[in-house]
């Protein structure tokens, strides 16, 4: 018979798939067992219950020490469901910690849910209810025995002392999923700073968890601590933080904003600490603690007048009139003009059919005394001698990115890095910008408005009062920040460097002349009573409703202590609103107090309200 090589050669294909199946298991159970930790995490997470030991929030005190944030005694109820009784009474559960029926439920389905709750057992504590009050914690405590199971977590919520700096400050609530995900210190039910310096120096505050370590057993009932507490690891408390802020001076601000819409921002120019910084419409940090922040944050969200933004560092505005001490500088560095060029101004600026207003004043005039009246026509010719200057520059796109650069090289046009979030940019064009806009040319007519700041010229309150700190320093400034020290740990560089001006210091001097001419007897006169030698330029922003009132100033004049600006929406002339409050800021902060004549001012000025209609807005 004859031999079937067929089958012979199948056999051994049958065995060598064998083979190779019985050694892809063997390889695997290899790497299962020698070189993956995965299944020995999961016991280990089965044996033991990591509980974490929550540090305390670094403090936040003002300048003089003053204590601003702390931290006071919270409380979360905890439930073990196994040893809950199956009927307990929840009603008497609700009235007792003081929660709706509503409220419960929700808690109850939230602490269900693994997607939020990964950790969720039957058999181990888990937080049904978070931030109990202490007065509540009390009366929980009186009735506990008739809770079977529950059981109360100490840990600390944020206090702020004070109704001031809410925007500065911030605050803090439990962590989204979107900061789990960022970040994997944070578990879901942590806290985290939600916004200002809270959120800034989030990490400094925070400090680092501890852990407790626990022996469980095979139902996940806690059996005591292992090894003695050998493993544990002690929480780190957050390190504290001093702001550069005033409390007394920013008290001051907020209080003469009171019905107004604005800001006021308030630098020390030899450090850019900041030393006020309002915003109004604001609110009482004090409403965004614990359980009522929710709420709070909601109301306040949903309010028109938007009291959450910080318009010292969001708001976006024509700078007015105190745009024209950058132009000064630009035309006196470029060669545009000398200290002696004197221009025309026919109640502003008129030529080739174009007109740009102005108050009556002596014409012609040069520099020091067209900053001192804030004239118009001088900045207007200045700016267009500048762009149309193509013998110098050789295209008028080339003038403008010079122009811009010079008011990029001041702090406009981009972020200038304040160590608080959300900071914006401001506007400040550039060639393009026009090339886009005008497809069939431009030139410095085009543009004039921006001579004034005006037009597509934008900025921050915190730029306009870096402004007044670079021309107190004479040409630089250290990047505005709002915290003086971390304990422990130094400043970021970024607010310990200078930053130089493409202006030279020789014309920062006759900028200086103009504004301490202003305040002698120009548009900032109501400066001249001081006797600390108060420096000012007002600004009066053109807008669809009323004007805005505008103010940058810094005193003394010679060794600057204080760099202010004021911006007070819809409220007409520079000298209206922005010239009086930037002066009793000065004042505050240099003398220590206000004088009578000045608590008078300041309380008349409390008083005002502006009626801001749908146009205004």
């Amino acid at each position: 018979m004859k031999k079937d090589y067929g089958l012979e050669y199948r056999k051994y294909v049958v065995a060598l798939v064998a083979v190779i199946i019985v050694t892809a298991y063997i390889l695997r159970l290899l790497s299962l067992q020698l070189m993956s930790d995965d299944y020995k995490q999961n016991a280990d997470s089965n044996a033991f219950l990591q509980k974490i030991d929550y540090p305390a929030r670094g403090i936040i005190t003002d300048r003089n020490g003053t204590l601003l944030v702390y931290n006071q005694p919270s409380y979360d109820i905890m439930v073990v469901e196994k040893e809950a009784r199956d009927r307990f009474d929840t009603l008497e559960f609700c009235n007792t910690i003081n929660i709706t029926r509503e409220d419960f439920d929700k808690c109850v389905k939230t602490m269900h849910d693994t997607h939020r709750n990964p950790g969720y057992s039957p058999y181990t504590p888990q937080r049904l209810i978070s931030q109990l009050s202490e007065y509540d914690f009390s009366v929980f405590q009186e009735k506990s025995y008739r809770f079977p199971g529950f059981s109360v977590q100490k840990r600390s919520i944020r206090q702020y002392e004070y109704p001031y700096a809410a925007h500065v400050l911030g605050d803090v609530a439990e962590v989204s999923e979107a900061d789990i995900e960022m970040d994997d210190y944070y578990l879901p039910g942590d806290y985290i700073g939600k916004l200002g310096v809270e959120r800034f120096y989030e990490k400094q505050l925070r400090g680092e968890k501890g852990i407790q370590v626990l022996l469980r057993d095979a139902h996940g009932r806690i059996q005591g601590s292992y090894r003695n507490g050998a493993m544990d690891k002690k929480p780190v408390p957050g390190k504290n933080l001093t702001l550069a802020i005033d409390k007394d001076l920013q008290a001051l601000a907020e209080r003469l904003l009171e019905g107004k819409i604005g800001s006021v921002v308030a630098i020390e120019p030899k450090t850019g600490e900041v030393l006020c910084m309002a915003s109004s419409p604001s609110y009482d940090p004090r409403i965004m603690v614990g359980r009522q922040r929710s709420k709070s944050h909601k109301e306040l969200g949903q309010d028109p007048w938007k009291p959450l933004l910080n318009r010292s560092i969001m708001g976006q505005y024509p700078p007015g009139s105190t745009f024209k001490t950058t132009q000064g500088l630009t035309f006196l560095s470029e060669g545009i003009i000398t200290d002696k060029t004197p221009y025309p101004c026919y109640h502003g600026f008129v030529y080739k059919g174009l007109r740009v207003g102005c108050h009556g004043h002596g014409s012609p005039l040069p520099l020091v005394p067209a900053i001192s009246t804030s004239c118009n026509g001088f900045f207007c010719w200045g700016l267009y001698h500048m762009i149309n200057n193509t013998t110098k520059y050789g295209t008028v796109q080339n003038a403008m990115n010079t122009w811009r650069d010079y008011m990029v090289s001041m702090g406009f046009g981009y972020p200038l890095g304040v160590d608080l979030p959300g900071e914006k940019r401001g506007l400040i064009p550039n060639a393009q910008f026009y090339d886009n806009a005008y497809k069939n040319g431009w030139n410095g007519l085009t543009i004039i408005s921006i001579a004034i700041g005006q037009g597509e010229v934008n900025a921050t309150p915190l730029q306009i009062a870096n402004l007044g700190a670079t021309i107190a320093n004479r040409g630089w400034f250290i990047t505005p920040h709002v915290v003086h020290e971390i304990e422990n740990e130094p400043l970021d560089t970024l607010y310990t460097t200078r930053r130089y001006s493409k202006a030279p210091e020789w014309a920062y001097e006759l900028v200086v002349k103009g504004m301490r001419s202003a305040a002698l007897g120009g548009t900032c006169k109501a400066l001249a009573h001081y006797d600390f030698n108060p420096c000012g330029k007002t600004g009066t922003a053109q807008n669809k409703g009323h004007d805005h009132s505008v103010f940058m100033g810094f005193a003394p004049m010679e060794n600057p202590q204080i760099a202010v600006a004021v911006y007070v929406e819809n409220g007409g002339w520079g000298a209206t609103y922005g010239v009086p409050i930037g002066g009793l800021i000065m004042e505050r902060f240099i003398k220590g107090e206000l004088s009578d004549a000045s608590e008078h001012r300041a309380a008349e000025i409390q008083k005002r309200r502006i009626n801001y209609g749908t146009d205004d807005r």
